[in-house]
């Protein structure tokens, strides 16, 4: 599994990041609730371990936040809060687990396998997308828009795609580049341009509400405003 661990406690995420990493996962670690929060923008994981008492943002007010946002990662909190109320309260909140501190390592194991347990049995797997009349279909590998096919290359797809999966959000430059072209350098780039332009003359018709919008300063953003 590919998880987020986020603990201000140097220590203790240590502790967790290198159990896991030893137990075969993935494992990427951050001390800021805030930082957390703005990383699960570009970033998807199989689960997030998260302390309750963060700098920067409190983790039930990052896990509020992502829950808002349609992003259903499982979410085990670990907190020394551990009253019964304080627990319902992180329940309720969106969390599918609470652990108190102190906690054993093998415990917080068994109740992440227990969290990938339920995930792959609620898993459906996502293989269409729309937005308005626009359709992209990820296993015929094809785009229709009010029903009229649309060519695309594959970076174009991809570009679709992940435009598509963030629906109704701004998308930085920053954010393409990553997640589109896997590039980790200036975004001063005009190859997004190049690409948004391209994509924007296939998939806009005319008499049809413009999907694909620039946003100044920002970036872009894909529905119908």
């Amino acid at each position: 599994m590919r998880i987020l661990v986020v603990e201000d406690d140097a220590m203790i995420a240590d502790f967790i990041g290198r159990g896991l990493k030893e137990a075969g996962h993935i494992v990427d670690v951050m001390a800021n609730g805030l930082d957390a929060f703005q990383h699960c923008q570009t970033e998807r994981y199989e689960a997030i371990v998260m302390d309750r008492m963060l700098p920067g943002l409190d983790g039930l007010e990052v896990l509020k936040r992502l829950r808002a946002q349609g992003n259903m990662t499982p979410v085990l909190i670990l907190s020394s809060l551990a009253e019964v109320e304080q627990r319902v309260e992180g329940l309720r909140g969106g969390a599918d687990d609470y652990l108190a501190k102190p906690f054993s390592l093998v415990e917080l194991m068994a109740r992440i396998e227990g969290l990938q347990r339920r995930q792959n049995q609620q898993a459906t797997p996502v293989t269409r997308l729309k937005v308005a009349d626009l359709e992209l279909d990820l296993l015929k590998r094809s785009v229709r828009r009010d029903s009229v096919a649309i060519e695309l290359q594959p970076r174009e797809f991809r570009l679709l795609e992940y435009l598509m999966r963030h629906a109704d959000q701004v998308v930085t430059r920053t954010m393409l580049l990553e997640g589109v072209w896997d590039y980790h350098f200036d975004p001063q780039t005009n190859v997004i341009d190049v690409h948004i332009s391209r994509l924007r003359q296939k998939v806009e018709f005319e008499g049809k509400p413009i999907l694909l919008h620039t946003i100044r300063g920002a970036g872009y953003l894909l529905g119908v405003r």
